[in-house]
């Protein structure tokens, strides 16, 4: 299935096609060809977060049996925001009556599987280098993200390379449910032959990238449908557009448990706000690299605030127990008094289930080495916090007020300008300076926290958070 030499009804030069030809041959070289080999299949079940009750396919010895009403969410980790959408479709799908099935394309022994790991780990060392070095992030990392990844020929070269994921689709009826919330899932679904796939596009800024032509493209933004529609700045010339039934608008991608508590959470950041209490601001730290030298002139603005009884601090150190080693190292006054969920999701999850009134103040830290459950602490907190902070990743689209850190990777620039204009985010804080002047201001002002919140209830009562659902009922249905 040629999905290289054509896209949307343009042609690829063929310089761009040889280009691509060696690039899967150079991964067949380096990983070996298993393009005849059998993957079976089996299921087992994800403990950790029983919020959604996922089933995770994992190598197997026997053919897979499905169950009638599976959705399957076809996944790779990169960062948390794939992760993150992952979760929320898995999490609409059991609200709408569907069993989800976890598909990480990078977690299994395949030609293709170590494909993925080998490309995300470049970008990850890229992602690093660009908080690192300023010139690499200036000359390199923003005109990538932005502008590189942009064209209609970088899709050409990843569709190639997605002919590798094949084999590991050998198990999968063509026309159960499936979704990618990364494009490579997708793609390898396409060229697998499967009928119901819906790619699941991350960000607010189109790119050729992000392309899985034989798939229903769903979009959250009106900016991102006219880009994809249009494949506007995807080549010098312009491009045959997007069909009608290729491409959604549907929506923020947003877990159930969120979207039916937006007005009771926003209500209670209301109430708060009113009465003086203590503003909660939860921070989304992780593996922040370079970028934890803004994280920690927060936490150290926030400290008197903290005593004072004016704030109170959570943050999320992801899977990253490194930087928790940081904070202890650089702001002892911080950790000394920290109450800490380390490897304890149900303590978190227990403690955080009584936030609804009154907590017990300060400053509480949390970081888990199991994957799901360092992501899904933040969904945890977050309906409970007045304040996230955090940079504009795909943590932008969720209802909760929103503190913008600044950018990493151009294309994190219009999810900020996307957050701000629809009125439930801060703009973009790029300096410590500008970062600490926003968190005096949100505690000393509380008519903002209390305009953010009654904005999401707008957004919320637009039906704008209902992604999920959208994408859901589109695999269901197929093209």
């Amino acid at each position: 299935m040629d999905k290289t030499s054509v896209i949307f009804g343009n042609p690829i030069d063929q310089k761009t096609v040889r280009k691509a030809e060696k690039s899967k041959a150079k991964f067949l070289k380096k990983f070996g060809d298993d393009t005849q080999k059998t993957y079976h299949l089996g299921l087992q079940p994800i403990e950790q977060i029983k919020e959604i009750g996922i089933l995770n396919l994992v190598h197997a010895d026997a053919p897979l049996v499905l169950p009638d009403d599976a959705l399957i969410v076809g996944n790779i980790r990169m960062g948390f925001g794939h992760y993150r959408i992952a979760m929320a479709i898995a999490s609409c799908a059991q609200a709408l009556g569907r069993k989800p099935v976890w598909m990480d394309l990078a977690s299994f022994d395949a030609t293709g599987s170590k494909m993925i790991r080998s490309q995300n780990d470049l970008y990850s060392m890229g992602s690093k280098l660009s908080q690192k070095i300023g010139l690499f992030n200036k000359l390199v990392w923003e005109p990538m993200n932005s502008e590189g990844f942009r064209k209609i020929t970088y899709n050409a070269t990843d569709q190639k390379n997605a002919e590798l994921l094949v084999p590991l689709y050998g198990d999968l009826k063509k026309d159960v449910p499936y979704v990618g919330t990364h494009v490579w899932p997708s793609q390898g679904a396409v060229h697998a032959g499967l009928s119901h796939v819906v790619n699941a596009i991350p960000d607010n800024w189109p790119m050729g990238l992000h392309l899985s032509e034989g798939a229903i493209h769903t979009v959250q933004t009106p900016f991102g449908y006219l880009g994809y529609k249009k494949l506007n700045g995807f080549a010098k010339h312009p491009l045959k557009p997007m069909s009608d039934d290729a491409l959604k608008l549907v929506g923020h991608y947003i877990d159930h448990e969120l979207v039916t508590n937006i007005d009771h959470d926003c209500d209670l950041r209301i109430a708060r706000s009113r009465d003086g209490a203590p503003v909660r601001f939860l921070m989304t730290v992780g593996g922040a690299g370079a970028g934890g030298d803004l994280y920690l002139a927060m936490a150290k603005h926030l400290l008197p605030y903290v005593k004072a009884k004016q704030a109170e601090l959570w943050i999320n150190f992801g899977d990253h127990l490194a930087m928790w080693d940081v904070f202890q190292k650089k702001l002892p006054e911080l950790t000394k008094d920290c109450r800490t969920f380390f490897n304890d999701y149900k303590g978190l999850s227990d403690w955080s289930s009584a936030l609804d009134g009154e907590s017990d103040g300060g400053i509480v830290a949390f970081c888990h080495k199991d994957i799901f459950e360092a992501v899904y602490s933040t969904n945890l907190l977050m309906r409970k916090c007045d304040v996230l902070i955090t940079k504009p990743s795909e943590l932008a689209f969720y209802p909760v007020p929103k503190l913008m850190m600044r950018h990493i990777g151009g294309h994190e620039v219009y999810g900020a300008l996307y957050a701000r204009e629809m009125g439930d985010a801060t703009y973009e804080c790029e300096t410590a300076a500008a970062l600490c002047d926003m968190i005096d201001t949100l505690i000393n002002d509380r008519a903002i926290i209390k305009q953010l919140s009654e904005r999401i209830k707008e957004l919320n009562a637009a039906q704008v958070y209902n992604g999920g659902y959208e994408v859901v009922r589109l695999a269901i249905e197929g093209k």
